[in-house]
């Protein structure tokens, strides 16, 4: 029988999965381009609140919105970086106007609804390769 984590370790456990995410995030922001602005407005946070993630001095919250935006960007990145490949085409294809979702990318992934869309049109998009 296998035994429970015990409230120290879920504790530390924890932890090590909001740095995870958080430099993560962090990251995926830096090679697609996106400033501390941006990010806020994608994360729900302020953008003193992206500076601290930035710092050290504070993680993405588990189980809050800012996590499960975090992840959605984290799985956007993944996604177009399968696809694409080079950091440069992943960015430029951030910042530039796409036909398909009626707008530039970044622009539309500052909202809860254009982050979802633009993950989910990428995933399609990397299903078909």
């Amino acid at each position: 029988m296998r035994q429970q984590p015990s409230a120290t370790q879920k504790k530390k456990d924890d932890e090590r999965r909001a740095q995870v995410v958080t430099d993560a995030v962090l990251e995926a922001s830096r090679q697609l381009g996106i400033n501390q602005g941006q990010l806020g407005q994608i994360l729900g946070v302020s953008p003193a609140s992206v500076s601290r993630l930035g710092s050290g001095e504070r993680q993405i919250a588990l189980g809050a919105k800012e996590y499960e935006f975090a992840v959605l960007l984290i799985r956007l990145y993944r996604s177009l970086s399968s696809i694409l490949g080079r950091e440069q085409a992943c960015k430029d294809w951030l910042h530039a106007h796409n036909r398909h979702l009626g707008g530039t990318p970044l622009d539309l992934i500052q909202t809860t609804e254009g982050l979802v869309h633009v993950t989910q049109y990428l995933d399609a998009m990397r299903g078909k390769l």
